[in-house]
């Protein structure tokens, strides 16, 4: 019935990373690894974690003609993934400085370059072909929100629409409306909530962002698992995957790009959330983004 298990529409980045003993603090210099650069930028993450794990994948994109997207769409296509829809041109492609830290934890400064020039044209030129042929189209807002907003319109009538706002920013509320799920981290949740309260525990916050209008919600809590909430008041905490983290970069995408492609096999909420918790717990063990990214025999082995 589908041409695709899933589309994601978002950023594809050139990812510079170094290995630092601790990140820097305001106005300090601190010394780190060599650089090493990944492809990366949170849309072109989720469509190689889901081309991975064995689903038909396709992204709506833009980089740059340079070595930067060449090496994007070289990754994109050995993965698996249809880039029919990525353009290329327009501005430099988009690259993101990420700093990770011995325990994992990483902090990035993205530099949006050709993600920025993401147009609405761009979606609707690929509405028929890529964006319509799909049960669930992914996306994030390292895009203009224009363009997001744009893709929502676009979709046909019963596809999913899975949104991870981030970086965060407050929502419009037809946006919010037709995010089913939409996926936030906590710092994620407090910037979409504005000045509402979000009250003291995860099961609660994803209670107030429900109440905001989405159909539902999956708050992530790193090595503390999940919550989801759907709309009716069923709310469930999705246990963490034990394991020792040697890079978080990019885990968040493989998460969201796994749930988003369960959801379209049909599975429920929280079922789906604890596989791209499996997902994401592989992701960790392994450095860089889309470098990490397990096939679904990794997942089950786990």
């Amino acid at each position: 019935m589908y041409d695709y298990d899933l589309v994601v529409v978002g950023s594809a980045n050139a990812d510079l990373v170094i290995g630092v003993e601790r990140r820097p603090a305001a106005g300090e210099t601190v010394l780190g690894s060599d650089l090493a650069v990944h492809p990366g930028g949170k849309g072109a993450n989720q469509a190689v974690a889901a081309a991975r794990l064995g689903a038909r994948t396709a992204l709506v994109a833009r980089v740059g003609d340079d070595p930067h997207g060449r090496l994007l769409l070289d990754s994109l296509s050995s993965s698996g993934v249809d880039t029919a829809a990525v353009a290329a041109g327009g501005a430099p492609t988009g690259v993101a400085l990420i700093t990770v830290d011995p325990s994992g934890d990483n902090s990035i400064v993205v530099s949006p370059g050709a993600n920025g020039r993401l147009t609405p044209e761009d979606a609707r030129a690929v509405a028929d072909r890529v964006l319509r042929p799909a049960p669930v189209v992914s996306a994030q807002l390292e895009i203009p929100l224009e363009t997001v907003t744009e893709v929502v319109r676009l979709l046909a009538p019963g596809t999913r629409f899975v949104l991870n706002p981030s970086p965060p920013r407050e929502l419009p509320a037809g946006l919010l409306a037709a995010c089913d799920p939409l996926i936030v981290n906590e710092h994620e949740a407090r910037v979409i909530a504005g000045d509402g309260a979000l009250g003291d525990g995860p099961e609660e916050w994803a209670r107030a962002l429900l109440a905001l209008g989405p159909r539902s919600v999956v708050v992530t809590l790193g090595a503390r698992g999940a919550v989801t909430a759907e709309a009716g008041g069923d709310v469930t905490r999705v246990p963490s995957v034990r394991v020792d983290a040697m890079d978080t970069t990019g885990a968040g995408d493989a998460f969201t790009a796994a749930l988003a492609w369960r959801l379209g096999l049909g599975e429920s909420l929280p079922v789906a959330a604890a596989y791209a918790a499996r997902v994401g717990a592989v992701a960790v063990t392994r450095e860089g983004a889309q470098a990490s990214y397990p096939t679904a025999e990794e997942v089950a082995a786990l």
